[in-house]
C-alpha cells in the first residue's frame, strides 16, 4: 500500500495549487480519502475529505470556499484544488485514505497515509 502525494511547492499569496496523490497496491475506491497538513510546531489537522463515490465532502471551516477535494477512482488518485492562498496555509500536506467509506475528519479513521508535499505560501 502506497500513498505517494505531489505538486506542493513555492506560491505567492492568493495564488493557487493543485495537489495531487496516487495510491497504489490496492484499490481504494471503496473508501473515503482526505488531506490533512501540519504546519511546523503544531499538530495534523485535518482539512478535507472525499466520500468512496465522490459525491460527499468535507471541509475545516479555514479552508471551505477556497479548497476543493476529488478524486478519479479510475486513476486511483486523489486532488486537492488550492486557491487564494494565505500565508497561514503553509505547512506539509498529507494524503490519507481512511477505513470507512463516508466522509470523516477523525484521523484515527485514517490507516494509510503518503509522505506528504510541503506549500510554502509566501506575502
Amino acid at each position: 500500500v502506497q500513498l505517494q502525494a505531489f505538486g506542493g511547492g513555492l506560491v505567492q499569496a492568493g495564488g493557487s495549487l493543485r495537489l495531487s496523490c496516487v495510491a497504489s497496491g490496492r484499490t481504494f475506491s471503496n473508501y473515503a480519502m482526505g488531506w490533512f497538513r501540519q504546519a511546523p510546531g503544531k499538530e495534523r489537522e485535518f482539512v478535507a475529505s472525499i466520500s468512496w463515490n465522490g459525491v460527499s465532502t468535507n471541509y475545516a471551516d479555514s479552508v471551505k470556499g477556497r479548497f476543493a477535494i476529488s478524486r478519479d477512482n479510475a486513476k486511483n488518485t486523489l486532488y486537492l484544488q488550492m486557491s487564494s492562498l494565505k500565508l497561514e496555509d503553509t505547512a506539509v500536506y498529507y494524503c490519507a485514505v481512511s477505513s470507512v467509506a463516508v466522509v470523516t475528519r477523525s484521523i484515527n479513521l485514517y490507516s494509510a497515509w503518503g509522505q506528504g508535499t510541503l506549500v510554502t505560501v509566501s506575502s
